[in-house]
């Protein structure tokens, strides 16, 4: 038998909680009722922002400005890999954090879509392409180029293709770039951000162009747009017997380069980015050139290489992960870099020379194209 104190007490505790069940039966129910209205209220809320509501709600003239207010915030808190407000982040995909919370951007180039191509300029399979990267609103150097150094379509017996690669800036409008294509037919254009610290990407998207529009050429060149280029000279060197067709990537060669350790410089390169002290030996980015088949996989390489705004360092840490490396020119003396003054017979014997202006380029190669003997007899 049990406890009858315990009993009456346990029956006089159920009673108890029973009555002040009763009472606040009431408030419970007017609770319920605020929840299920608050659950009904967000349910739509939560539908507009989820993945599947994303193309509707992209609609509304509230979240465009929202977007864009967002990528201009993401692009200070992420420098120096800025994307353009039209393009949408795919979170998860394009931006990686490292251990040390430093977030960057892959430059993986299927990010970006073309907004200006010339899907047909490679099907005559040229000898050479010549991919020129420049801002949109540098049209000097544009046409400075196409009066000098591009003028020519076939060198040395072979046919040379010349195209120009920009991003999206605001010194120039959409429809003076598409008259300018309309009528060279030379402009690629994608759709980044186009600035100094974006020029990794500038040059990954370069690579994927000529992997998927120009593989069947032989080699291409990518190539800064304040140089001289002695073209001749150029394809003489790429004509040589036994120079390689695969895996083949040269220029000035730049070996033992420290990491910039310093956040006041412009080649500055954290350690969570790169942890290595020295980069790989790489070619100077004033002008290198390439077998057509590297592109592919340098871009393929690209998923894996966590990026930095030292485009020519990056290509060569791209190569190096592919158990690949730069190899010596023929004769190295005819990479230059700056030279103090212009002479003729001296620029008849290099490939590269870095210039001040597009006016300088126009007028050393006006001489530069003179009748006559580009050396004086001794």
């Amino acid at each position: 038998m049990g406890d009858p104190d315990t009993g009456s007490s346990g029956n006089g505790l159920k009673r108890q909680l029973e009555s002040l069940w009763d009472q606040k039966k009431p408030l419970f129910h007017s609770w319920f009722k605020v929840l299920l209205l608050l659950s009904l209220l967000l349910y739509p809320l939560c539908y507009m922002l989820s993945d599947r509501s994303v193309l509707l709600w992209e609609r509304f003239q509230l979240h465009r400005h929202y977007t864009q207010l967002f990528n201009r915030t993401y692009q200070v808190r992420l420098p120096p890999y800025q994307v353009h407000p039209k393009h949408r982040l795919i979170e998860g995909e394009i931006h990686k954090t490292t251990p040390g919370g430093i977030q960057y951007h892959y430059v993986y180039p299927h990010n970006y879509q073309f907004i200006i191509d010339n899907t047909e300029v490679c099907k005559n399979t040229p000898f050479l392409v010549l991919m020129v990267p420049v801002k949109p609103d540098n049209v000097k150097a544009r046409d400075a180029i196409r009066r000098t150094w591009a003028k020519d379509s076939v060198v040395q017996g072979e046919q040379v293709v010349t195209l120009f690669m920009l991003g999206i800036s605001g010194g120039i409008d959409a429809e003076t770039l598409k008259k300018e294509n309309l009528h060279h037919q030379d402009l690629i254009q994608s759709n980044f951000i186009d600035s100094y610290f974006n020029l990794t990407i500038k040059t990954m998207v370069i690579m994927d162009w000529v992997a998927t529009h120009c593989q069947t050429a032989a080699y291409a060149m990518k190539v800064d747009s304040d140089m001289f280029l002695n073209i001749d000279n150029l394809v003489i060197m790429l004509q040589k017997p036994g120079l390689p067709k695969v895996n083949y990537l040269t220029g000035m060669l730049m070996w033992n380069r420290p990491v910039v350790r310093s956040n006041n410089s412009k080649w500055y390169v954290p350690e969570e980015i790169l942890s290595d002290p020295e980069y790989p030996t790489y070619t100077l980015g004033m002008g290198y050139i390439f077998s057509s088949d590297l592109p592919e996989k340098i871009v393929e390489a690209s998923k894996f290489t966590k990026p930095f705004n030292i485009e020519d360092a990056y290509i060569g840490m791209c190569m190096k992960m592919l158990g690949l490396a730069p190899t010596s020119p023929p004769d190295p003396s005819q990479f230059k870099a700056y030279n103090t003054r212009y002479d003729r017979c001296e620029f008849s014997k290099i490939i590269t020379y870095i210039l001040d202006s597009p006016q300088r380029l126009v007028n050393y190669w006006k001489d530069f194209k003179k009748p006559g003997p580009y050396c004086e007899k001794v």
